[in-house]
Order: C-alpha cells, then structure tokens, then sequence
C-alpha cells in the first residue's frame, strides 16, 4: 500500500499550492511533510487513506538531489520502544 518516505497526492492541495506530501511517519498516526513548504501535518491512519489520493512515487524511486525538502528514509529518526 504506501511506504516510509513515499511521496503521495492528496485530494486537496496545501494552503502553499503544492499536491505532494512525503510520509515521515507510519503507525496509528501518519505524518507527512508538504514539499513545497515543509509543513508537517499528522493525521490517523483512516484519515489518511480517505485523504489520499494515490501514491506519486514510491520510496525506492525518489531521487533526493531533485527534492530539496525530501528526507531519506534512513535520515528520519525512529521511535525508541
């Protein structure tokens, strides 16, 4: 379905134009980051999935030398458990 680091369309775009949102966080919350302007948005999981839209390019695909506001996956700090 979606991944970490996957940059995702939603429905509606953000207040700054942009459509693309990269997902920096997975769990009963996801968050994700607006490219455009590096707004950080968390929403539950259900919302989510009702707010996207489809899944723009997955993780392995993203070049992060085009993306100034892309985080790679292994750069994103991970929850203590």
């Amino acid at each position: 379905m979606f991944e970490l680091g996957d940059l995702v369309q939603m429905k509606k775009p953000h207040a700054c134009g942009e459509n693309r949102w990269e997902i920096i966080r997975l769990g009963a919350d996801i968050k994700i980051k607006c490219m455009g302007c590096g707004h950080l948005v968390m929403l539950s999981r259900h919302d989510f999935t009702r707010k996207m839209k489809k899944i723009m390019q997955p993780a392995a695909e993203v070049d992060p030398s085009t993306e100034p506001e892309y985080l790679v996956p292994a750069e994103i700090k991970r929850p203590r458990l």
